[in-house]
């Protein structure tokens, strides 16, 4: 079950970001103010509401399929769970909630289209960290190739 669990959340998760990533790119580029401030209002709720639990569903469901592996791949993911954790709770929700309540208020300035770009720097940034775990993962399952001493030196414990 846990395994089931951690490849829907390891799918969904980065799916969210992706769709906030994209449609945030779209809409301040194609929309009006209206369609800002509707999408930002959408990010943060259902939004957040989604992909918090999601990001930490995937995060203790890959903790615990890990602890009876080890190896560099595991590792490797393990070093990269806290950034992608840290990224998302310190910026990106608190850049969804601060940007949602300045659009509803109609404050698009200069400081608006800072955040944003800090929001989608963190964003581009998860994607990439989370990218790479599921390529790992992937390696670990013995879905993708990866160098043979590495499948070899993450093979699970033997007990």
């Amino acid at each position: 079950m846990p395994k089931r669990a951690h490849l829907i959340a390891g799918l969904l998760a980065p799916l969210c970001i992706a769709t906030f990533f994209l449609s945030t790119l779209l809409t301040e580029l194609l929309g009006s103010h209206v369609a800002v401030v509707q999408l930002k209002s959408l990010i943060v709720t259902p939004g957040l509401w989604i992909m918090v639990p999601l990001m930490v569903a995937a995060g203790g469901s890959g903790m615990w399929l890990a602890k009876l592996r080890k190896g560099r791949l595991v590792d490797t993911k393990k070093k990269r769970m806290p950034l992608i954790a840290a990224n998302g709770l310190l910026v990106l929700v608190p850049c969804a909630i601060v940007l949602d309540r300045w659009a509803a208020a109609g404050s698009f300035d200069s400081a608006f289209y800072v955040v944003q770009a800090i929001e989608l720097v963190a964003g581009a940034a998860n994607l990439v960290l989370m990218g790479l775990n599921a390529r790992d993962g992937l390696r670990m399952a013995g879905r993708l190739r990866g160098s043979p001493a590495a499948a070899a030196s993450n093979a699970p414990l033997r007990r």
